[in-house]
């Protein structure tokens, strides 16, 4: 079990990482970043969490909040596994 908590905080750390990435190369480049091959590349990854979340988040919610809700959601989701882990 505490293997499988330490994997699921791993992989969500990544997601998080790339999608803080994502954003800091989105102000440093401006409206340029669609032609950037890192900005594209962590689109690409973070793609799957981004989808899943516009799916889960109600319809009003606009699509630029988006990237923003799901690394807010994989920050709380790290820090939960964190203390989670500490009873296991």
């Amino acid at each position: 079990m505490f293997f499988l908590i330490g994997a699921l905080r791993a992989v969500i750390e990544l997601i998080g990482l790339c999608l803080l990435g994502q954003g800091v190369l989105s102000l440093i480049a401006g409206a340029g970043r669609a032609r950037n091959p890192i900005y594209r590349f962590l689109a690409i990854l973070t793609a799957p969490p981004r989808q899943l979340v516009r799916r889960l988040a109600p319809t009003p919610v606009p699509d630029a909040f988006i990237p923003p809700l799901t690394f807010l959601i994989a920050l709380f989701s790290w820090i939960g596994l964190a203390y989670l882990r500490t009873f296991v």
